[in-house]
């Protein structure tokens, strides 16, 4: 069968290149045909966009260490301020020690340092000391002081530190991934943990300037999922400047809340029920042919048969919308299979009937 793909491939690609007239062909076989038509104006325009969750985080290590125990895993709904991973925190423990001996040492010379000069004032009252020894001892006691509150505040950063070996939510959500396991060694700033609420969810689509100001006067859309399902969108946002680079603007469409919500980053198709909109040519899915990632259909011209490359759009209620390679009026076969047989026999006879 693939021997014969790669045959009709070539054979149609050397019809396209002869101008051998229809009638110098053996005839083809009868096909059954379908005669393209339009679906109407009044489905509006398409665009594909991807579904994003609208609260999500990317949790990253702010400190380092390894990793002493991972209490939540992916698909796991946590709570608000739920553990999800920890480290180990030996080197911060000890730094937070440290920062704190640092803190009595400096309050003891703070508290030195104001009771002399306390001393020292009541004896320049009775000018048993000079003023420049009052300034000098006034001077030692702002210097402690300052240095009580910096080793103070490297306290509350050693703490903080102590604090950054546990994981915590942010909110309430699912976890979507989990990039760390047990016992491996985490450098600051490497991801941990990543999870979104799936309560509110939007796509993002990039339109045309020109159909931005009808979008947004229109303020409705209706977002098609890949399980079918069709929901009108809950908000519509047109932003405000376009791309300088494609001159796009975006649209953010924000669905309601469902009861099966779809999966982040699945895909999604928007319309807008924009007025003018060009008529929707539609074709079965059973006349496509499909190469990989391409599709096409054969396409009858009187005594030819041409395999013609589709762009394609969605799919609903068994028909498949023709973004580009079809105009209304034209002729494809109903069955690939039987066109490329017929198209098979044509070019042998072709070759057949030259010699």
């Amino acid at each position: 069968m693939r021997a014969m793909l790669v045959a009709s491939l070539a054979l149609v690609l050397s019809a396209c290149g002869t101008d051998r007239k229809a009638a110098e062909l053996p005839p083809l076989r009868e096909l059954a045909t379908i005669t393209i038509r339009a679906a109407g104006t009044d489905r509006g325009r398409t665009w594909d966009g991807v579904i994003e969750a609208v609260q999500r985080a990317d949790l990253s290590a702010q400190t380092a260490g390894r990793v002493a125990g991972v209490d939540a895993d992916v698909n796991d709904h946590v709570p608000a301020d739920a553990v999800l991973l920890r480290l180990t925190a030996v080197e911060q423990q000890a730094g937070a020690n440290v920062a704190r001996a640092q803190l009595h040492a400096a309050t003891a010379a703070a508290a030195e340092a104001e009771a002399t000069l306390t001393r020292y004032s009541a004896l320049a009252a009775k000018q048993m000391v000079s003023r420049l020894q009052i300034d000098q001892l006034r001077a030692t006691r702002d210097s402690a002081v300052a240095a009580r509150d910096a080793a103070h505040a490297q306290l509350l950063q050693a703490e903080q530190q102590m604090n950054y070996t546990v994981v915590r939510a942010p909110f309430a959500g699912v976890i979507s991934s989990r990039h760390v396991e047990p016992g491996e060694s985490i450098a600051v700033g490497q991801a941990l943990i990543s999870l979104y609420s799936p309560g509110a969810l939007r796509i993002q689509v990039q339109v045309p300037q020109s159909e931005a100001d009808a979008i947004g006067a229109l303020k409705r859309a209706q977002v098609r999922l890949a399980d079918g399902r069709s929901i009108d969108a809950a908000e519509v946002a047109v932003f405000p400047s376009a791309d300088p680079a494609t001159h796009s603007v975006t649209v953010r469409v924000v669905l309601p809340e469902l009861a099966d919500p779809p999966r982040p980053g699945a895909t999604a198709k928007v319309v807008f029920a924009v007025q003018g909109a060009a008529p929707v040519v539609q074709i079965p899915p059973s006349a496509l042919v499909q190469r990989g990632e391409v599709s096409g259909v054969y396409v009858l011209d009187g005594n030819r048969l041409y395999l013609r490359q589709l762009r394609l759009g969605t799919r609903t209620d068994g028909q498949v919308d023709v973004l580009a390679g079809l105009a209304e009026g034209e002729k494809v076969a109903a069955d690939p299979v039987a066109a490329l047989q017929a198209l098979v026999a044509q070019r042998k006879a072709a070759g057949q009937s030259s010699e």
